[in-house]
């Protein structure tokens, strides 16, 4: 894996100065808050070409890709969005070609087009940096005398600039940076008006890095209709899942469920919104997002199952903890972790999910619109939500008839799969329905976090007693993971019989009601 820094950075733009002024200098900041010295360390000579799609995809998308030559970490570089000023920069030695890491975190965005120079920017960067009262570094201010040329296109389109940049050191405050801006501004400096150097050089050199302007609005998709509500969801969540490809990759917190959810809230909404598209073009692209949920599914509920047996093994009195089970625990999730991981990664590898990625752009730009998508947004989605919660009212009410057992349990994991196509077509209705449909949706939230807390306790279950079954083969004791068995059944049965009380609460006809007011 490359290595990988948090960036966080502020831009400035100089004052305009005259020739006869001479090369930019930094201002005195020797009396910024926190800052006990100012140590100039010297000026390095940076020559970096960045790599886009012909279209300038990763622009599009503020991922910037570049091949530095110069300073202490010349190689690739490949930058992330986090908030504003905030970056993460993953590292890979120089070499000539585009690692294929790399090339694989953006290839949710390049989508297999060709990754290509753009822009070179050679730059002459004098360094300062300002250190504590006990010596050690809060931030790195560079002044930059940067010169731009466009390789793609047009030869001979060029600009130059010059500009500050401040860079938290790893570990410092981040207050700091607002005590230089003090400085910065009152000798005259404005935070610039583009957050990276790139977006600058093509703003200067043209076109800018706007390759994929909003499609034009369909005509049943005017403003204000059921169409046009939809269609804003839909961007929302075909973004996340580009977006938290890399993040998937690179194995970051919460990233595979994120992605999972925002692949669900598309695939209900094109499943839950049939009156609005036209299910012959969307139901191939919900298939493909029912494909990528499952096999995201394996990391995801692998990372809740291992934490929350970690848990209860770790609830269990040492007087009842018989036999290696801490480490039997350990094996099983290392194994399935990394076996669930490597899946995972092959799914966003294979050409299927490119195709979908290919798919839902396509589909964005031309969307299957029906005549009911010009019609007002709160009779069409609310008649939408209604239709899915009749569907859902009907697998409880099936479910609760049944006596405990496996066939119960199976019902109870249909009616949570209802609740959640419930759930996500409220939660799109929002902006066309406004407060009801945000009311309607908490209200069923709490049935399916219910009946999931029913499922999870299920699979727990399983697979406790598979570990047993693999303990008992190596002859360990397993009296503690009958222990964690009975535990869990419990837990599944303390749902069933909370169910009545939280649907009951969930159904009342004047929720429904109101959708439709």
């Amino acid at each position: 894996m490359a290595d990988t820094t948090r960036e966080v950075e502020r831009k400035y733009v100089l004052p305009v100065r005259g020739a006869q002024d001479g090369p930019p200098v930094l201002p005195d900041l020797s009396g910024a808050a926190g800052v006990g010295a100012v140590r100039a360390e010297g000026t390095v000579e940076l020559d970096a070409v960045y790599h886009d799609t012909p279209d300038l995809r990763l622009a599009a998308a503020h991922v910037t890709l570049r091949r530095r030559e110069g300073g202490h970490d010349e190689g690739w570089h490949l930058k992330f969005p986090v908030a504003a000023g905030v970056r993460d920069e993953l590292h890979a030695p120089l070499s000539e070609r585009l690692p294929a890491e790399l090339a694989r975190l953006v290839r949710s965005r390049t989508l297999g087009a060709d990754v290509v120079p753009v822009v070179r920017l050679v730059t002459s960067r004098s360094i300062t940096r300002l250190l504590g009262t006990d010596g050690t570094e809060l931030v790195e201010m560079a002044v930059d005398a940067v010169r731009a040329e466009r390789l793609e296109g047009p030869a001979g389109r060029a600009a130059a600039w010059s500009e500050v940049e401040a860079e938290l050191a790893p570990g410092a405050d981040p207050a700091v940076l607002d005590a230089v801006e003090r400085k910065l501004r009152k000798a005259g400096l404005r935070p610039a008006p583009t957050g990276s150097k790139l977006a600058r050089a093509l703003a200067e050199t043209g076109p800018g890095p706007s390759p994929r302007p909003e499609p034009a609005r369909p005509p049943r998709a005017k403003k204000g209709s059921a169409g046009e509500y939809l269609l804003a969801y839909l961007r929302e969540q075909a973004e996340a899942v580009a977006a938290l490809d890399p993040a998937v990759r690179r194995g970051l917190p919460d990233s595979v469920h994120q992605m999972r959810v925002a692949a669900r809230r598309l695939r209900s909404a094109l499943r839950s919104y049939r009156s609005v598209l036209d299910r012959s073009v969307t139901d191939p692209v919900g298939e493909e997002l029912r494909r990528l949920g499952a096999e995201l599914g394996a990391e995801r509920d692998n990372e809740v199952l291992a934490a929350h047996l970690r848990e209860r093994v770790g609830a269990v009195p040492a007087a009842l903890l018989l036999g290696p089970v801490e480490a039997r625990l350990r094996l099983w999730t290392t194994t399935s972790g990394t076996r669930s991981h490597d899946r995972s990664l092959a799914t966003l590898d294979g050409e299927c999910h490119l195709a979908l990625l290919r798919s839902l752009e396509a589909l964005l730009a031309d969307p299957p619109l029906r005549r009911a998508a010009a019609a007002a947004p709160r009779a069409t989605l609310s008649r939408a939500v209604l239709k899915e919660y009749a569907r859902l009212s009907g697998r409880i009410e099936h479910a609760l008839a049944l006596p405990p057992g496996e066939e119960r349990d199976l019902a109870l994991h249909s009616a949570r799969k209802a609740a959640k196509r419930v759930r996500y077509a409220a939660e799109a209705a929002v902006p066309g329905v406004g407060r009801p449909a945000k009311r309607f949706a908490r209200r069923i939230k709490k049935v399916q976090q219910l009946l999931g807390e029913h499922q999870d306790a299920v699979v727990a279950r399983d697979t406790v007693r598979a570990i047993a079954v693999q303990a008992q083969a190596a002859g360990e004791a397993g009296f503690t993971w009958g222990l964690l068995y009975a535990g869990e059944e419990e837990r599944a049965r303390a749902c069933e019989r909370e169910l009545p009380r939280v649907w009951a609460k969930a159904s009342k006809r004047a929720a429904r009601a109101a959708l439709t007011r």
